[in-house]
């Protein structure tokens, strides 16, 4: 067995199940604070149950994509080093809690997400917008194109599925800066879904149609999230297209200090998160995939939904705490 086997096998031993305690935690610490209105304090108990589960595990990880670079964030942020010490070297992107202001009113989608793969195998992208578009598995490589127009890429797929445009549904951010697309789509006849954070979530339903109406993710969102959607889609099969928006040479500058030697480079999934990589999301809020944390007087529900790119395999597990302890 070579190198990158040892490793792909390490992973799917220590990691596969234990990297859904990671979610859980951070997500059971997000949910006690929702509809509170406070999104740091959110966000902060989620960050701390995060990394306190993460020094559990058997892994030498290195947080590419986190809660931003170290002058900016005390834990998590990027570059800190996580884990015993003792096992494979991984390269970790993380959210504990995707969607801070949908946790602050208690509205659907809040996620606790992690994805971790073999070192060097995840774009270490600055904290700048990227425009993305996505879609799930089961259509032709090439189907969709970054570079052509909404009308477009929304008649290609609508073929591709073998209905009429109109009953495609696209999921876009609800943003100023969207107003045109928002326009665009509609012209064509198609359905939005427009949601007011979360885009992680956002590109995630869009893996299945079926369950959450989502068919298509366009528009411009968070680059890191954009890495963390890349690869949930590198598990599922689906497709995604992103470019940096380096718009400013401040952001330029960052993006070459990062690695970034070409600004105007479209990214795929498999460029964006490489070889085998292991997804985990934990609900924390109601949402069209995943339920929210349960609080009962004895117990705590969490659903976890952890995939894994080499084996394609998706595992859904529903769990009841009743060690409230742990939490």
């Amino acid at each position: 067995m070579n190198m990158a086997q040892n490793i792909a096998a390490g992973l799917d031993r220590i990691l596969t199940m234990e990297v859904v305690r990671v979610t859980e935690r951070a997500a059971v610490a997000a949910a006690r604070l929702r509809g509170r209105g406070d999104e740091k304090a959110a966000d902060q108990v989620a960050v701390d149950a995060m990394r306190q589960e993460l020094n559990r595990l058997a892994i030498k990880g290195t947080v590419v994509i986190g809660e931003g670079e170290r002058d900016e964030a005390p834990m998590l942020y990027i570059g800190e080093e996580v884990g015993t010490g003792k096992g494979p070297a991984v390269d970790i992107a993380l959210d504990p809690l995707e969607g801070t202001t949908i946790c602050a009113k208690n509205l659907p989608n809040a996620l606790a997400v992690i994805a971790i793969a073999e070192k060097g195998s995840l774009l270490f992208a600055p904290d700048v917008y990227m425009d993305k578009i996505a879609i799930g598995p089961g259509y032709p490589e090439g189907l969709i194109d970054i570079d052509a127009s909404p009308a477009e890429n929304l008649a290609n797929l609508a073929k591709a599925k073998g209905v009429a445009v109109s009953d495609i549904t696209a999921c876009i951010l609800d943003r100023p800066r969207h107003a045109k697309l928002i326009d665009a789509v509609r012209t064509t006849g198609a359905a939005i879904r427009l949601i007011g954070d979360g885009d992680v979530a956002g590109v995630i339903h869009t893996t299945d149609p079926d369950e959450t109406g989502i068919d298509i993710y366009l528009g411009t969102g968070g680059a890191p999230e954009g890495v963390l959607a890349a690869a949930a889609l590198r598990c599922t099969g689906g497709q995604m297209q992103g470019r940096l928006i380096l718009d400013t040479p401040e952001k330029a500058a960052r993006a070459e200090k990062m690695g970034i030697s070409d600004p105007k480079r479209v990214y795929r999934a498999q460029d964006m998160a490489r070889g085998d990589v292991l997804f985990a999301a934990t609900g924390v809020t109601d949402g069209n995939l995943l339920d929210g944390v349960r609080f009962g007087r004895t117990f705590v529900t969490t659903h976890t939904i952890v995939l894994r790119s080499s084996s394609r395999t998706v595992r859904e597990i529903k769990a009841r705490h009743q060690d409230l302890d742990k939490f």
